[in-house]
């Protein structure tokens, strides 16, 4: 790679070549027309997309925010999904700062299909290897109004299993009770569902004794033993 524009420029051209217009518009409907597609499916994507993401073709870290800035600006989401698997490959190298791009990433071109992603691969690893960060981002995130961070506070831990810190989970979905959004309510079910796996006890016991919304409650409850 001789620059970042030359690496980003390349994929464009790659994803490019290879679009398809017809998928691309089942794509865009199904993500509710809120981007814009190329038409590639992942299989094809991921083949395109692999050379870039071998270790002997990946940029130095220190260009990392500035090839992520630069796929974000794009107004395909092929490029957000190159850009957030493209950070998977440096997190065994994180520096505290990574937090920054994480939440620019979770807070702009933000839906599900990212943030998603991000919170559970990029910023699950992040506070593995800063864990004293952790409350303290929880709580500007939470206090920060944007629906994608709250649930990106939610959803870090669902990977964690018998590592999950019931504290943090217990208190962020505490500042959520109440919470008319879809996005926020399904979240709690689902990472109560997820640890539900590993301490069904808790999450049974956290249920029966917390107001949660009836989506979430059902979505928490989905593998408990509840007659």
């Amino acid at each position: 790679m001789k620059t970042t524009t030359d690496y980003v420029n390349q994929i464009c051209i790659d994803f490019k070549t290879s679009s398809n217009p017809e998928v691309a518009k089942g794509q865009k409907a199904y993500m509710k027309h809120n981007f814009e597609f190329l038409g590639l499916k992942t299989p094809s994507r991921r083949a395109l997309q692999r050379p870039y993401l071998h270790t002997k073709s990946l940029p130095e870290k220190t260009y990392l925010t500035e090839i992520v800035d630069a796929l974000w600006a794009k107004p395909q989401r092929e490029f957000q999904y190159f850009g957030q698997e493209l950070a998977v490959k440096y997190i065994k190298n994180h520096d505290k700062k990574d937090i920054d791009l994480y939440s620019y990433m979770i807070s702009h071109k933000s839906w599900w299909d990212t943030v998603d992603f991000i919170a559970s691969n990029l910023v699950g690893s992040y506070f593995k290897s800063y864990p004293e960060q952790r409350w303290l981002v929880c709580k500007v995130w939470l206090e920060s109004k944007n629906i994608w961070l709250q649930r990106s506070a939610l959803l870090f831990q669902l990977k964690y299993k018998k590592n999950l810190d019931v504290e943090l989970l217990e208190y962020n979905i505490n500042q959520l009770l109440g919470s008319k959004e879809f996005f926020i309510n399904k979240a709690i079910g689902w990472i109560l569902r997820e640890y539900s796996k590993t301490n069904p006890q808790w999450v049974l016991d956290f249920v029966n004794s917390t107001e949660v919304s009836t989506l979430s409650y059902r979505e928490a409850t989905k593998y408990l033993n509840i007659k």
